[in-house]
């Protein structure tokens, strides 16, 4: 976001009153992500609540919900694995009211975000807090699962560095140690013809592709952002490994 979108966002934050605009200036300055200074941001169109030490909605995000709007059906069941906010959920429900969408969560802070945008969220590690009724029977399962390499956190900006939550944004050496326990714990709650959509970065979807072929998937195709990195992957499960 350029300077003087920040601005005009600081300044609706601040109301008119001054002395908190100079708070909330001095909050970014600092290097708060801006999100956590003026506590919501804009995904997907709509407005997300952040609280501080909650992971940042990225709009990059926003690819991966325009692929999953494609295989949820109106009246279907999503699951949104590491909802950190739950701006996916919040995206997919608004999309599809139809349609059941539930998230789980790890971090204390994040879920108490998640609930107060609405979210039904449910505490633990990726689909271990899940009704057992679920298992076999969700249309579609999505997580935006920490990616980032160990050795590239150095590299992120500053605000995300410094700021916020490591279990976000840590993926492992090389990047997929938690992309490929979703892979694997998400083949479990899909239904046969089900879909996996997931973020991830750089060469990851090679990576993860002898993984998804062990658990029953097929379908795999990626889609790339504006830049033209690959950036979300999606996969039907077909067999029961």
């Amino acid at each position: 976001m350029a300077a003087e979108e920040e601005a005009v966002e600081l300044e609706a934050r601040a109301g008119g009153d001054q002395v908190l605009l100079e708070r909330l200036v001095q909050r970014r300055v600092d290097g708060e992500p801006l999100a956590w200074v003026t506590g919501s941001t804009c995904f997907a169109g709509r407005r997300i609540l952040v609280r501080p030490g909650v992971y940042v909605p990225r709009a990059q995000s926003e690819l991966l919900v325009a692929r999953a709007l494609l295989r949820l059906p109106p009246d279907g069941c999503a699951v949104d694995l590491c909802t950190g906010s739950g701006a996916v959920a919040v995206a997919l429900a608004h999309a599809r009211p139809g349609a059941t969408v539930v998230g789980t969560e790890l971090d204390p802070a994040a879920c108490a975000c998640a609930r107060d945008n609405g979210v039904t969220v449910y505490p633990g590690d990726l689909t271990e807090p899940l009704p057992a009724a679920l298992v076999g029977s969700v249309d579609l399962v999505t997580a935006v699962a920490p990616y980032v390499p160990t050795g590239a956190l150095c590299l992120l900006p500053r605000d995300s560095r410094d700021h916020e939550p490591l279990i976000a944004l840590d993926g492992g050496r090389e990047g997929v140690g938690v992309l490929s326990r979703v892979i694997a714990q998400a083949a479990r709650l899909l239904r046969l013809g089900g879909w996996l959509v997931v973020e991830l970065g750089g060469d990851e979807a090679d990576r993860v592709g002898g993984l998804l072929g062990s658990h029953g998937y097929r379908q795999v195709r990626t889609s790339c952002d504006e830049d033209g990195d690959v950036r979300c992957l999606e996969a039907q499960l077909e067999a029961r490994r």
